[in-house]
């Protein structure tokens, strides 16, 4: 069986091709999708198949799907061009007769307010028409989010966000990695639409207080309101569009979109999902 990836020089999907490894995925049966195959050789230095893959050059796309049984959809990371990028993937999996899709989506991406979430329901929509075989693994928040955070916090005491008493429900990458692996190679995950999460939803008094035991150093959480935030983020020089993003996406912890998690992670994985504490600790 031969499986795509997508994105495989990012963060996630060199994870996932790193799980598929530590699964016995034969290095031959994997093949990588890349904008610039250079940042891949070193995974072709491992055996694995390296192909240029551009979301927004579909005949690369298409090419690199030729041939493939499997089909790793890993979301794209430009905001706002996603819905056509991952539309490319999927035309070329279903001309490529693709038997299974795995995609990385948004938690409850189809109903959720959440400001991520109108490009994953989309593409979720667009999977669903397009009659290929699928599983849909909506990924909550990775705590490797939070690294820049613990890193100014090391400088600054001060964890500060527009989040109130919200709770995330993080886990790891490589928790994610290690499910969209499962999906991949066993059987029985077609047409289910997984909820992703980390074991334990937290505050950001939980997020200070694991920042300080990384660093060594009193962390707190700052609450801000969201015009705080918004002169908070003016002031350091970003831009109105990011500003309006970074605080429609704290409002959306605020009301509880990422807060939900009911184990099913840790039951695919076949571990408990990795703690806030230790992925942050990993991501330093």
């Amino acid at each position: 069986m031969t499986i795509l990836v997508t994105g495989a020089t990012g963060n996630l999907g060199r994870l996932i091709i790193d799980r598929l490894l530590a699964r016995g995925v034969e290095a031959s049966s994997i093949r990588a999708g890349a904008r610039d195959i250079a940042k891949a050789s070193d995974l072709a230095a491992q055996g694995v198949q390296v192909v240029a893959l551009d979301y927004d050059v579909p005949e690369t796309v298409a090419a690199a799907a030729a041939g493939a049984d499997a089909v790793m959809l890993v979301s794209g990371s430009e905001v706002g061009k996603r819905a056509p990028q991952h539309q490319a993937v999927i035309d070329a999996a279903k001309n490529a007769g693709v038997a299974k899709l795995v995609y990385t989506s948004a938690p409850k991406a189809t109903t959720s307010d959440l400001v991520l979430a109108p490009e994953h329901k989309a593409t979720e929509e667009a999977i669903a028409a397009s009659g290929i075989p699928a599983v849909i693994l909506r990924n909550n928040w990775y705590t490797e989010n939070y690294a820049a955070d613990v890193a100014r916090a090391k400088e600054t005491g001060v964890i500060a966000a527009s989040v109130g008493d919200g709770r995330i429900a993080s886990a790891s990458r490589v928790d994610f990695a290690e499910a969209a692996a499962v999906v991949l190679t066993e059987d029985g995950h077609l047409g289910q639409v997984y909820e992703l999460g980390g074991d334990v939803a937290w505050t950001f008094d939980e997020l200070a207080a694991a920042a300080a035991e990384v660093t060594g150093r009193d962390v707190r959480y700052t609450p801000l309101s969201t015009e705080e935030h918004a002169a908070a983020l003016e002031g350091a020089g970003l831009d109105s569009g990011t500003i309006w993003f970074v605080t429609t996406l704290d409002a959306d912890i605020r009301r509880g979109d990422l807060a939900e998690t009911d184990g099913t992670l840790a039951r695919l994985i076949g571990r408990p999902t990795t703690t806030l504490v230790d992925g942050l600790r990993a991501a330093a």
